[in-house]
């Protein structure tokens, strides 16, 4: 499972990729104009970017140059309408590390993702860590102390969005945003509740002021380290 950002101002597209993204377990976020995707790409922790070149307010090339030009290391897949040796050499020149024209189609887009992680998990290690715990992204474990804690998708995908913002503070509708974006339904309560297992698996309790993610009074919630 990896954790996306997709910028893209199609929305018939964004919403085919991203329902196929998600089946394949990613994490994807969307955006739909370039000024924002930006401002994620800025704030936001992201295994892989796919980024559309031609976008509104802030064109893909432009993000490409000041993301790096930051010292931005982020693996990102440019997506584009365009297709001569020229375009692509461009893109790739300006800092992209792969280069798919439309249409697409979205198997051939996975395998592209697949092959930035590996070229990005052989250059920095993928494990994260807080305390006791380690969390694999790749191989989808969770250890404590050596010990593996068995997690549901919605579990793991909760611990793995804390410990890639240790400190941070997200309320409850900041995390539905992130962790439960594709299910308009959710509430508080659904997080609320997937935290109280959480606790209980990598804590052996679901005490939260001895639990590792720390309930902020009237802010929300954050994993101390």
């Amino acid at each position: 499972m990896a954790k996306i950002l997709f910028v893209e101002d199609d929305t018939s597209l964004a919403e085919m990729v991203v329902e196929w993204l998600t089946f394949e377990r990613h994490n994807v976020e969307v955006v739909h104009n370039g000024k924002t995707g930006m401002e994620r790409l800025k704030l936001g922790s992201f295994d892989v970017v796919i980024l559309d070149r031609q976008l509104p307010e802030m064109t893909g090339l432009e993000i490409l140059r000041e993301h790096r030009s930051d010292g931005g290391t982020t693996p990102i897949l440019m997506l584009t309408g365009m297709n001569t040796v020229t375009d692509k050499e461009t893109g790739l020149d300006t800092g992209a590390d792969d280069y798919l024209t439309k249409p697409f189609s979205v198997k051939e887009l996975s395998a592209r993702i697949r092959a930035l992680l590996r070229r990005s998990s052989k250059a920095t290690s993928n494990v994260l860590t807080a305390k006791d715990l380690e969390l694999d992204p790749t191989k989808h474990k969770v250890t404590k102390n050596g010990e593996e804690i068995h997690l549901l998708p919605r579990e793991f995908q909760m611990l793995e969005f804390f410990m890639r913002h240790p400190e941070e503070v997200f309320s409850s509708d900041a995390l539905l945003q992130r962790i439960w974006h594709s299910e308009s339904e959710a509430t508080p309560d659904a997080v609320r509740t997937c935290l109280k297992r959480l606790r209980k698996k990598i804590d052996g309790s679901d005490n939260e002021d001895k639990s590792i993610i720390q309930t902020v009074p009237r802010i929300g919630y954050k994993l101390r380290t």
